[in-house]
């Protein structure tokens, strides 16, 4: 009989706004019960804090490599995480006695998959040693050791959520707009395709910091009142990275954010929401076959204008555009979930990457296990 685990996940993704914190029940199979959600956003200080853990690692060549600096920010990182962990336990009321694993997935500094690099930030043992909890971490290495790119990890977790879909019949298609994009394929034979997609958040984000200071555009509403630019679009889709039959995961500085002067505020961040969205459309013409389905997550859900703008083109195909919550979902909560699910299959020595997801030669576990 399959073990059923109580996991939380941890998860500060690339656009570095914050620690999403999810509860899980789970075999690491077909067993999934959700609990609680909590987002822990980091303040403004801490944000360029973690922008310079990306400067400091662009020469680095060695994963385990630590200047003082970086090495600084990473302990903050892991401080910061121990205590959303213990927020998390004190705001539902959860003993820590209760839960058997933490998933971290510490925050991504660089990721070459070419180079068969990738460095998460993050002292999976110190968060063990200050949680009290044995924690899993550093998922992705495992992967790239064996050929894989490293990324993306989620998709076996969306595979495990969408049996209700199968069961009737749909091909059905996650997409999790973070600052990258990235799918999760499920054919009507049930193979997972999966593959990161394009910029998502992040050139928006950039853009909309860069002329007015705030981190993001609220519901996509400046990009509302602007128009596609289409030079500036064509620029970016016109990238090599969505010609060859040869999918690849992306760094956040694979795409360059616009340069001032380029459009005004609103146009670019309109712009910016389109390709955003034709990046994904264009993606999934590498997919054996047209889903029936989309279920959209991340935060890029919330951009009203970006989500306008997928959903014509991709019912202009014949395909239904569901937010993750129209479809039963937290579009908050997917990847932290998924870290946590990942942790205990990870404890199980499942798989947690396939040669349809990562490229990786074949089905392979990952993660390092610390504990207090």
């Amino acid at each position: 009989m399959d073990v059923v685990r109580t996991a939380i996940g941890l998860m500060s993704g690339t656009s570095m706004d914050g620690i999403d914190v999810a509860l899980l029940r789970t075999d690491g199979r077909g067993f999934i019960e959700r609990g609680p959600f909590l987002g822990v956003p980091y303040e403004a200080d801490f944000r360029q804090r973690l922008k310079r853990a990306l400067e400091l690692a662009r020469p680095l060549t060695d994963r385990n490599g630590r200047p003082a600096e970086l090495r600084d920010i990473e302990l903050e990182l892991t401080q910061r995480h121990a205590i959303a962990v213990m927020a998390f336990l004190e705001r539902f009321g959860i003993s820590a006695n209760a839960v058997d694993v933490l998933g971290f997935h510490g925050q991504t500094v660089l990721h070459r998959p070419d180079e068969g690099l990738t460095i998460q930030i993050g002292d999976g043992q110190q968060l063990a040693q200050t949680t009290g909890l044995s924690v899993v971490y550093d998922m992705r290495a495992n992967d790239m050791v064996h050929g894989g790119q490293g990324a993306p990890l989620v998709p076996v977790y969306h595979a495990a959520l969408a049996g209700k879909f199968q069961q009737a019949g749909q091909a059905v298609c996650f997409i999790n707009i973070g600052g990258i994009s990235n799918l999760t394929f499920i054919g009507t034979d049930g193979r997972i395709s999966a593959f990161d997609s394009g910029p998502g958040n992040t050139l928006i984000d950039q853009w909309v910091e860069m002329q007015t200071g705030q981190a993001y555009d609220p519901g996509g509403e400046i990009a509302g009142r602007g128009k596609v630019v289409a030079a500036l679009a064509d620029r970016y889709l016109a990238s090599p990275f969505f010609r060859g039959n040869v999918r690849r995961s992306l760094d956040r500085g694979d795409f360059a954010p616009l340069r001032a002067g380029e459009a005004s505020l609103e146009d670019g961040a309109r712009t910016l929401a389109h390709v955003a969205a034709a990046s994904i459309i264009q993606s999934t013409g590498f997919l054996p076959e047209t889903p029936s389905t989309y279920i959209v997550c991340g935060g890029g859900r919330l951009n009203g204008t970006l989500i306008a703008e997928f959903s014509v083109m991709a019912e202009g195909l014949g395909s239904n555009v569901l937010t993750a919550e129209e479809a039963g979902f937290d579009g908050d909560a997917m990847e932290a979930e998924a870290w946590a699910y990942l942790a205990v299959r990870s404890l199980d020595g499942l798989p947690l990457t396939f040669p349809g997801t990562t490229g990786v030669g074949a089905p392979v576990t990952g993660g390092v296990l610390a504990t207090p």
